[in-house]
């Protein structure tokens, strides 16, 4: 089986356990940062993304959404809104990813961040958690407490843990 197969098979099995009409919703970060690593971690250019999730934090849709150059992406928090909405999403978990391959966040990072918890709350949507991909590790701002300190708030649960 070669690289590109396993991987798409990986995804598809990924896919599986958090669609929409799984049993398990989405508590913890540890399946979403898998997913997302599969999703995010090969693309050369930054990409912003999102899960977009039901009230039971169940998997509606995933978008890869914003497209940019190798150290940054620009996002739309009105276009992030539109797609909430027309997936009908009680909540959200952003992610983009650093082709530089440092998961540090930036001050840029915490600013969309915090720009997009603010107007999501508008129209009730809420935002779980951004996680920024590299190849070899991921960084969520939920596990970092990050989230927590913009009023982050919802039944999602950092460090790996589940429900």
């Amino acid at each position: 089986m070669g690289a590109d197969k396993l991987i798409a098979t990986a995804l598809q099995c990924l896919e599986n356990r958090m669609t929409y009409t799984a049993e398990k919703a989405l508590n913890g970060s540890k399946s979403v940062c898998d997913y997302l690593r599969l999703q995010l971690a090969d693309e050369k250019h930054e990409v912003f993304a999102a899960l977009f999730l039901n009230n039971h934090h169940k998997l509606i849709a995933f978008e890869k959404m914003f497209y940019g150059t190798i150290n940054e992406a620009v996002v739309y928090p009105r276009a992030v809104i539109q797609k909430a909405l027309k997936h009908n999403a009680a909540a959200i978990i952003i992610a983009h990813n650093h082709p530089s391959g440092e998961a540090k966040p930036s001050g840029a990072d915490e600013r969309i961040t915090r720009e997009l918890k603010e107007v999501l709350a508008i129209v009730s949507v809420k935002l779980l958690d951004h996680i920024i991909v590299t190849y070899r590790e991921t960084y969520s701002f939920a596990e970092h407490g990050l989230v927590w300190r913009y009023g982050i708030l919802g039944g999602y649960v950092s460090a790996q843990k589940f429900i």
